[in-house]
């Protein structure tokens, strides 16, 4: 598959994890960890098809900040309010198999306008 081809599929992948959050974003029958990791994923996909838009290989991982380096090591750093965006690698490992912490609070909006912002950013690199 090419570069763009790739880039574009993860994307619109990533825009399925997106319509999932935005069905659950107020629901109370929906976890903050499964809430916290389609944020992740998108998240994910997103920085994936940055990375393969500009032709950059990225290993098999979960790990956001190691994605958002490549991106800046290879002169594609994300914009200053998109620095904070690893704190959503632990959704995508840890807490997929552990409760949240007790003093960890997720704030449902607060996170999916992150995850949105991600997502427009990365269709202004993709057009």
């Amino acid at each position: 598959m090419r570069q763009h081809e790739q880039a574009m599929l993860l994307a619109k992948k990533a825009a399925d994890d997106e319509a999932l959050l935005a069905e659950i974003l107020s629901s109370s029958h929906v976890s903050d960890e499964i809430f916290g990791f389609h944020c992740q994923q998108a998240a994910e996909k997103l920085l994936k098809a940055l990375l393969s838009q500009a032709g950059i290989g990225y290993p098999r991982t979960h790990n956001l900040r190691l994605l958002m380096d490549l991106l800046a090591d290879f002169g594609q750093p994300l914009p200053a309010d998109l620095a904070e965006l690893d704190i959503l690698t632990p959704y995508g490992t840890l807490f997929r198999y552990e409760d949240l912490p007790a003093e960890v609070e997720l704030d449902r909006e607060t996170l999916f306008k992150l995850v949105r912002s991600l997502h427009e950013f990365v269709e202004k690199r993709l057009s």
